[in-house]
């Protein structure tokens, strides 16, 4: 019988596990968004009462759709660039190079502070290929002055950016657009509205995590370095794949398109460099 993990992690790090359930419980639906057979593994494997996370239907589907969106964003610039380095950041236990499966020509690079990928290390088993993970965290200057600034580059950071400081947010884009000679941000961020209204996140309030930075306009980030543009902004009400969700939840998301703030409290950014 294998030996089940005691999580001992709290805050921020802890809430990945919210995100993990989400996938776990989506793939076990008829009509699963990611099919992500190996978050269900992962869980299995896991000793915690994941009931505190408060994720059930409709929020474990948009927790895949969110992640599928990324997925596919990825995929995109892979095959445009298919010897590309892909920055996959603040990981945790998402198995996005399992499920994307990237050429071998791929150098992958996984990363998140060192307690995290000890726990990783035990649970999900690596890919083979040009595959990293690297403990550290994603405000630290050395991890980032070691990867090889020769190809394009795709940033992927899911569930990172609201527990950033705005500073170190700032920081992180001005370091990876400046070091890399083209490529692309992909990640998730909260309105300010949502930043506000975080208590109100089950996942956020019982691991006692902060959220920080609030986004309301991407194109305030453009600034930040030249030739740094926006692609694409999608509402979290307006993501491709939400009729998957229950009744219950297209109904809720209809009735938050049409308040202002509300439909602004999150979305999913795409920024060319």
């Amino acid at each position: 019988m294998v030996e089940r993990e005691k999580i001992t992690l709290t805050g921020a790090p802890e809430t990945m596990l919210a995100t993990l359930y989400g996938r776990a419980l989506d793939s076990h639906r008829p009509n699963s968004v990611l099919h992500d057979t190996a978050a269900a593994h992962a869980i299995s494997r896991i000793d915690y009462d994941f009931r505190k996370t408060r994720i059930k239907g409709t929020t474990a589907v948009g927790v895949a759709i969110r992640g599928k969106v990324l997925d596919d964003w990825t995929s995109e610039f892979l095959t445009a660039y298919p010897a590309a380095t892909v920055l996959h950041l603040a990981c945790g236990l998402d198995t996005r190079v399992q499920r994307i499966a990237p050429p071998s020509t791929v150098r992958w690079i996984d990363l998140d502070v060192p307690d995290v990928v000890a726990l990783r290390k035990r649970l999900i088993t690596s890919p083979s290929g040009d595959y990293r993970l690297v403990g550290a965290s994603v405000t630290a200057d050395s991890w980032l002055a070691e990867v090889p600034n020769d190809r394009p580059t795709v940033a992927v950071f899911e569930g990172l950016s609201m527990y950033l400081h705005k500073a170190d947010g700032k920081r992180l884009i001005e370091r990876i657009t400046s070091r890399f000679p083209t490529g692309q941000l992909l990640f998730d961020v909260y309105g300010t509205t949502g930043i506000k209204l975080q208590k109100l996140v089950p996942a956020v309030r019982n691991a006692g995590a902060t959220l920080h930075w609030g986004l309301d306009d991407p194109a305030e980030v453009e600034a930040w370095h030249p030739g740094l543009r926006c692609l694409d902004a999608l509402r979290s009400v307006d993501m491709p794949g939400l009729d998957k969700l229950p009744l219950s939840g297209r109904i809720g998301l209809k009735v938050v398109s049409k308040i202002p703030g509300l439909r602004d409290a999150g979305r999913i950014l795409r920024y060319r460099f």
